[in-house]
């Protein structure tokens, strides 16, 4: 057989078995899949992770102290309010030096309020009025005497005279001496030096009062903040030692969620911005709070704080949430269900595309941001293009296909899932 023939016959054989694939194709069933359509619209960026709980506040009430305790008030699971009395301390030796110290404060002000009163100017004017009128009355009365003596010896005048003369002498003396004493006293207390010395006096005295009486309102233990005990370490007759926490109280009113995010999300999180905590408890809506300046250099990730709202108290401090956090909005971007990716032999996700030859056509994409039940597609697809959301697994690339409608779909459904337990709700989305 020659070259030629053996060709012609070659390409027969090809062409045959061409045409005996395509009438095989043709023979076979159509699968029935549903679609929906490569949408644009905005998506939200949801930034997830795991965090651990803290009260939004918290106190640990110290001794500052030591005095044996006398009784408490509290135990623990009690809701206290700010300025509570939880517990008391010993306090009668305080009390007392307290009272010492109000005494030594009333005689220092006792003593300054004498010598201030001596720099009174009215009081000096009048001592120095006091001292000339005294003068006055005693030169008069010494010229009196020294006349009725000059005459009591002449033999003018009688003795009497001359000794009442000296009485009245006596009495202005005694009268000008006691005004000159008065005035020097009060010209030797009105010096600035002996009031401010007094003064520093009284305020010594005052502090050191003030000190002891809050020395005795230490021995009352009151709570800084509202909230719920959580510990109580210390009985009554045990020694409270300054510094050692008698009660420790927590605010659970709100909690705060500590997260670490990744350094490649946090960029988009700014405080202010909404947020979900779930736990088995349920789902709390909460807002950004704190997003830290800097990097753990261990994890390479910020924390974040998200608080929110815990009005019946179901969360508790140190346990753990999941938080979503919306972190920015995409406002035009185009959008296919999630149930529409699958995964690419090759490696990275693809989805099937329906033509209109109603043939699947495998498309490799590039998958953005997922939100619930939408995903972002960044490259792949158009919009407008149908993809199959169920019925595509498995399928080879341009297998036949038959679109089923929404109402086919549902009765197929309710038959197919007679009895069977329901399907799990997707999970949140989160930033890729």
């Amino acid at each position: 057989m020659s070259v030629t023939r053996l060709l012609v016959v070659i390409c027969l054989l090809t062409v045959a078995c061409g045409k005996k694939k395509e009438k095989e194709a043709e023979g076979e069933p159509a699968t029935p899949v549903q679609v929906d359509n490569v949408t644009r619209g905005p998506i939200d960026v949801i930034v997830e992770a795991d965090a651990v709980l803290y009260p939004v506040e918290q106190a640990n009430v110290t001794s500052k102290i030591s005095a044996p305790v006398k009784r408490v008030l509290v135990n623990r699971g009690d809701h206290v309010k700010a300025g509570q009395l939880l517990a008391e301390l010993e306090s009668r030796d305080l009390a007392a030096a307290a009272a010492e110290s109000r005494s030594q404060f009333d005689q220092a002000e006792a003593s300054l309020q004498t010598i201030t009163a001596g720099n009174v100017p009215e009081d000096r004017a009048k001592a120095e009025a006091d001292v000339q009128a005294a003068k006055q009355t005693l030169d008069a009365a010494k010229r009196v005497y020294d006349s009725r003596t000059d005459l009591q010896k002449q033999g003018a005048l009688a003795r009497k005279l001359v000794d009442d003369a000296a009485v009245t002498l006596a009495q202005a003396q005694s009268q000008y001496d006691t005004a000159r004493s008065h005035l020097q006293t009060l010209q030797q207390v009105s010096g600035a030096g002996q009031i401010k010395a007094a003064q520093a006096q009284s305020a010594a005295a005052k502090a050191h009062y003030d000190s002891a009486s809050v020395q005795v309102s230490y021995a009352e233990v009151r709570s800084p903040i509202n909230g719920v005990v959580s510990d109580r370490p210390i009985y009554p007759g045990e020694m409270a030692v300054s510094g050692t926490p008698i009660v420790s109280i927590v605010n659970i009113s709100k909690v705060v969620a500590r997260a670490n995010i990744p350094l490649k999300d946090a960029g988009a999180i700014k405080p202010g911005k909404q947020a979900t905590l779930t736990s088995p408890d349920g789902t709390l809506n909460g807002l950004v709070t704190v997003v830290s300046p800097s990097v753990d250099p261990n994890t390479t990730t910020v924390e974040v704080w998200v608080q929110a709202d815990n009005p019946e108290e179901k969360l508790k401090p140190g346990g753990t949430v999941h938080v979503s956090i919306r972190a920015d909005l995409i406002q035009d971007t185009l959008l296919v269900p999630a149930s529409a990716i699958l995964n690419f032999d090759e490696g990275g996700e693809k989805v099937m595309v329906v033509g209109k030859d109603n043939k699947a056509h495998e498309r490799k994409v590039t998958v953005g941001i997922r939100e619930g039940s939408r995903v972002q597609i960044l490259t792949g697809v158009a919009e407008g293009e149908k993809v199959i959301t169920s019925g595509g697994l498995g399928l080879d690339d341009k297998a036949k296909v038959t679109i089923k409608e929404e109402s086919d779909d549902d009765d197929d459904d309710d038959d197919d899932d007679a009895g069977a337990p329901p399907a799990a709700t997707p999970a949140p989305g989160k930033k890729k």
